[in-house]
């Protein structure tokens, strides 16, 4: 039986998560992601000239079967694993030159 007190790790669990309110092709909904997740959804769209609700309602239409929370991360990962590449990376300015 739960005693109703949440452990500290529970709590850290809990807070790891951000919900934010999105719209997604003029409907309005909600996603849970990790502030990094956020922070780099944030870059993204401004990388790519977008707002964020531009941004999420594209990977909503392009999305398979899983969630939009799934699909939000693994474009994420995604979009900066193609920027991680040899080209990209020297593009970018990073490593010997």
């Amino acid at each position: 039986m739960s005693s109703g007190v949440q452990s500290a790790a529970e709590k850290a669990a809990e807070s790891t998560l951000l919900s934010r309110n999105v719209t997604v092709d003029g409907r309005r909904t909600s996603l849970r992601l990790e502030r990094l997740m956020w922070d780099a959804l944030g870059e993204i769209a401004e990388r790519e000239q977008l707002s964020a609700n531009a941004l999420v309602t594209r990977i909503a239409e392009r999305r398979a079967a899983s969630s939009l929370t799934a699909a939000v991360r693994v474009f994420i990962v995604s979009y900066f694993r193609a920027a991680a590449t040899d080209d990209g990376h020297r593009k970018a300015g990073h490593g010997r030159s």
